[in-house]
């Protein structure tokens, strides 16, 4: 796949990451070059303030960053490695990266929206914006066109202002609001709810997966988590809200437990969610990471895992085969890996390639619950 982008007599080289030998999928979409062609007369102010939003993998914040200060909001360990090293290879100036729950910068001209999978997401957003955002700011989403319904325009209306939409170019739209500062409302709290089997009180920050609930793959992968003595480092991968790596730090109290998640929402969710659950944190870290990069050979006892099958809105396992390669290199011997996955995904194939032993420990019509040893 061709790694350039050519719109308006500028080049723009954007790889996606986690970086892939013989990648088939470009580093922007057909919704970045709409917004591009949109904004691209526009006379910007150079000393006032750009805000991109859920920019994927950085094509928003390249084209932008010279030619005005930049800031990049986004939720993803993942996207923030991207959008620094495709502005590093353009040879374009540094832009500000923050998380979605830092703060946003004050009287932005210009804020530019890529439509979040998350409708959860999408809602706080805008109601973070409203609070923010002077009259005379510009806000344009883009997004496909299969993907924005008209409930997805409702939500512009209610929580920022009045909205209109553009043709569709290349099955994509884009979305235009105006700011009503009468919307402006307080921001809504992290969701909360109990998990009574197992004594647990979780919250969730909006991007955080099924916010208002424990997802049924979780659910039945509680049931499944071990407590042996001989486990002194056990690591939650993808951990979410830390529903998983909270019960095996209670199963395992003499271990080290680590949960590692890409999602800043989730990691923070992760952090009060231990606090509120256990009785010290003291052997309890999380830490954002692009699954387990930078952790030593041979430093874990037990890994434990729900993998995801997509990334942004693109369906995928090249992140679960990273997880699982990744688990098998930091495993010490005889070391476990135990997931869960749906029954069609056919992990056991997968994980038999790199793994001496692989069993199946629990299932139900849905889900089968795997361990692998190294």
């Amino acid at each position: 796949m061709k790694p350039e982008l050519t719109l308006h007599q500028r080049t723009l080289t954007l790889t996606r990451f986690p970086v892939r030998k013989n990648e088939t999928l470009q580093a922007w979409d057909a919704a970045d070059e709409y917004l591009i062609n949109h904004c691209h007369t526009m006379d910007l102010d150079p000393q006032r303030p750009v805000l991109i939003l859920n920019d994927n993998f950085g094509a928003l914040s390249c084209w932008f960053a010279n030619q005005a200060p930049v800031t990049t909001v986004t939720d993803s360990f993942i996207t923030q490695q991207a959008i620094t090293n495709n502005l590093s290879v353009n040879n374009l100036p540094t832009v500000t990266i923050i998380d979605c729950l830092a703060d946003l910068p004050a009287e932005p001209q210009l804020v530019i929206i890529k439509q979040p999978k998350n409708n959860r997401l999408l809602s706080w957003q805008l109601q973070q914006l409203c609070h923010l955002l002077p009259q005379d700011c510009m806000v344009i989403t883009a997004g496909k066109v299969k993907e924005i319904h008209s409930s997805t325009l409702k939500l512009f209306e209610k929580y920022l202002g009045e909205t209109k939409t553009s043709l569709a170019v290349k099955k994509a739209r884009l979305i235009f609001t105006s700011v009503n500062k009468s919307l402006t409302a307080p921001m809504p709290q992290p969701t909360s709810w109990t998990v009574p089997n197992h004594n647990l009180t979780m919250t969730n920050y909006a991007n955080v997966f099924s916010s208002d609930s424990l997802d049924i793959g979780g659910r039945f992968l509680l049931d499944f988590i071990p407590s042996k003595s001989q486990y002194n480092d056990i690591i939650d991968l993808g951990c979410g809200n830390g529903v998983i790596g909270i019960k095996a730090a209670r199963l395992n109290p003499h271990a080290n437990i680590t949960c590692v998640d890409e999602s800043f929402m989730a990691v923070a969710s992760c952090r009060e969610n231990a606090q509120l659950n256990l009785p010290t944190t003291e052997k309890f870290n999380v830490i954002a990471s692009n699954c387990l990069d930078n952790f030593d050979n041979q430093s874990a006892d037990l890994v434990l895992c729900n993998p995801p099958f997509h990334q942004n809105n693109t369906i995928t396992d090249h992140i679960a085969w990273q997880m699982f390669c990744d688990a098998q290199r930091i495993l010490r011997q005889q070391g476990e890996l135990i997931i869960i996955g749906n029954r069609q995904l056919k992990y056991h194939e997968k994980l038999s390639r790199i793994f001496a032993k692989v069993d199946t420990i629990g299932s139900n019509d849905k889900f089968v619950v795997l361990r692998a040893i190294k």
